[in-house]
């Protein structure tokens, strides 16, 4: 049996940067709060535990006083930025350039809004962190669509500003984008915006061919991962043998019966380390 990782899995440049300065941090002072999870993996996130890293809510957020806490790269809203002012809050602040650009934007776009006949739009996962932190920049007045079929929660009767989670399915914006197309009334506007990452894009367009050339896709990946749902569901479309699995201990090797190759790969919150572990642990146990 061969086993491949897959060399464009792993992670973005927005969490590898998150990571990077939670472990510049830590290796100066052992105590370093993060608020939410730095990365939707849980293995990654017990390892940078053990290094120092305290994981937060927004409630205990707001009670700390004198704290040095890190932003993680999903990004937060302007409340969080206020409520760290007013506590002597030090922020480490890994918020991910395309996020924090994308923020920008819709932040520009609100305080020229007319809300009596304009209004903005977002494609996103309700309650996921970077949702959270757009819909700030309007002050909470922002509409959540998670799919085409929550349309009717638009008024098209009012101009339209649309704008992407950044790990959305490039495809279903596109979807969502022409289902609006064909509702909008004549004499509004109806303006999109490509904030689709462009590193995820690539990605579901590599992982579709990986997963084809492997008898057996293992897809590792935190439960949690929006982006790794998204890039699962790519492996499965084109390999019925795709198997989602948060670490080694996962692995059903009943499942890799008759296989000839194997491929690995994850989601742009998924470290490299963890799927090598993944690769050793099969090639130490396959017999």
């Amino acid at each position: 049996m061969t086993v491949e990782i897959d060399n464009d899995s792993g992670f973005c440049f927005g969490v590898l940067s998150a990571i990077g300065k939670a472990e510049e941090e830590l290796r100066k002072d052992n105590e370093l709060f993060c608020l939410g999870d730095i990365v939707h993996n849980g293995i990654e996130c017990e390892r940078l535990q053990g290094l120092g890293l305290k994981t937060i809510n927004h409630e205990q957020f707001s009670s700390l006083q004198g704290a040095k806490v890190l932003l993680r790269a999903h990004g937060e809203p302007p409340s969080t930025y206020q409520t760290a002012h007013e506590n002597g809050i030090t922020l480490i602040d890994a918020t991910c350039p395309v996020v924090l650009k994308l923020q920008q934007r819709i932040h520009r776009q609100y305080q020229e809004l007319d809300p009596a006949t304009q209004q903005i739009i977002i494609f996103g996962q309700k309650g996921h962190a970077e949702v959270l932190g757009l819909v700030g920049q309007t002050e909470g007045t922002a509409t959540i669509i998670e799919s085409a079929d929550e349309i009717d929660r638009i008024d098209f009767n009012k101009d339209i500003f649309l704008y992407s989670q950044t790990t959305k399915s490039a495809s279903s914006y596109n979807q969502l984008i022409d289902k609006i197309t064909e509702r909008v009334r004549v004499g509004r506007r109806f303006v999109h915006n490509n904030t689709v990452c462009g590193q995820v894009s690539h990605r579901r367009e590599n992982i579709r061919e990986f997963a084809s050339r492997h008898d057996v896709i293992l897809f590792v990946s935190g439960r949690k991962s929006s982006n790794g749902k998204v890039l699962f569901n790519e492996c499965l479309n084109v390999n019925p043998r795709s198997y989602m699995i948060e670490g080694k201990d996962d692995i059903d090797f009943r499942k890799l019966d008759g296989a000839e190759s194997v491929g690995i790969c994850g989601a742009t919150s998924t470290p490299k380390w963890l799927m090598e572990e993944c690769r050793d642990y099969i090639l130490k146990n396959e017999n």
